[in-house]
C-alpha cells in the first residue's frame, strides 16, 4: 500500500507556471485508495487550478484530465502516449515511482510531482526490486528531472554530483550510474539546467511525519471498535 497527500495548490501552480498546456494525470490504484490522486482528485484539482487562474487573471494555461490504472506499469503508460504529445508537461498525481516511470517513458517531456509520498508498504515476495522512492514526504522530483537522488544516489545527497563520480559512474560501483550525472543530462535535454543551481539543505529524515497505524478490534458483541 502507498500513502500520499496532494501538494499545496500554490506549489503546484508554481511548478506548472512555465507550461501552457498540462495534462493532470491520476493513478487508479493506490492514489485512489488514499484519496490523493484518483479520478475524483484529478477533477477537483483541475477545478481548483481553473478557479485560481480566473482569480489571478492568468488565462494562459489549459488542462487535460486523464487517469490510468497504474502509473508504475509501462502497459498503462503506453495508453497515454497520444495525449502526452499534445501537452507541454505532465502533472502526475501518482507516487514518486509513477513520476519516475513517466519520466523514463517520455524522456523529452517534463514530469511534475503533484503529491508527496509518505509511506510505502508491500507484500514480501521472492524477486528482485529496484527501489526508486523512499517515501520521504517532500517530493522534489520536479527539481531533479524525475530522477530521485535519495534512492538512486548511494549517499542520498540533495546537491550533487559529489567528487566520487568518474566517467558518469558512482564510486561505489563501476557498474552503477551516478544519479546526479543522470539528473544533469536529463535537465540538459529538457533545457532546464538552471535547476542545478538550486541549493537544498540536508534533510532530517527523523522529522518526517509518518501515518499512524490504525488497528481495530472486534468486541464480544460482534461490533468493530477503532
Amino acid at each position: 500500500m502507498i500513502v500520499a497527500e496532494q501538494k499545496h495548490l500554490e506549489e503546484i501552480r508554481r511548478m506548472i507556471a512555465p507550461y501552457d498546456k498540462v495534462v493532470i494525470l491520476g493513478c487508479g490504484t493506490c492514489m485512489t485508495v488514499c484519496d490523493a490522486g484518483g479520478e475524483r482528485e484529478v477533477s477537483f484539482l483541475h477545478s481548483a487550478l481553473r478557479l485560481a487562474q480566473a482569480k489571478s487573471g492568468d488565462g494562459t494555461h489549459s488542462f487535460l484530465e486523464y487517469t490510468v490504472k497504474r502509473q508504475c506499469d509501462p502497459e498503462f503508460i503506453d495508453l497515454i502516449a497520444d495525449k502526452v504529445s499534445e501537452v507541454d508537461a505532465i502533472l502526475s498525481l501518482g507516487c514518486g515511482i509513477g513520476v519516475q516511470a513517466l519520466a523514463e517513458r517520455f524522456p523529452d517531456m517534463t514530469v511534475l510531482p503533484g503529491v508527496n509520498t509518505s509511506f510505502m508498504g508491500m507484500a514480501k515476495e521472492s524477486g528482485v526490486w529496484d527501489e526508486r522512492c523512499a517515501a520521504c514526504g517532500d517530493c522534489r522530483l520536479e527539481a531533479t528531472a524525475g530522477i530521485c537522488p535519495i534512492t538512486r544516489c548511494t549517499k542520498g545527497i540533495l546537491n550533487g554530483p559529489c567528487a566520487g563520480t568518474k566517467n558518469g559512474k558512482c564510486e561505489a560501483s563501476k557498474d552503477m550510474d551516478c544519479a546526479w550525472i543522470l539528473i544533469y543530462k536529463r535537465l540538459e535535454r529538457l533545457q532546464q539546467l538552471e535547476k542545478m543551481r538550486r541549493y537544498y539543505p540536508p534533510r532530517n529524515f527523523r522529522a518526517i511525519p509518518r501515518p499512524k497505524r490504525i488497528t481495530s478490534k472486534i468486541s464480544s458483541t460482534g461490533e468493530e471498535n477503532g
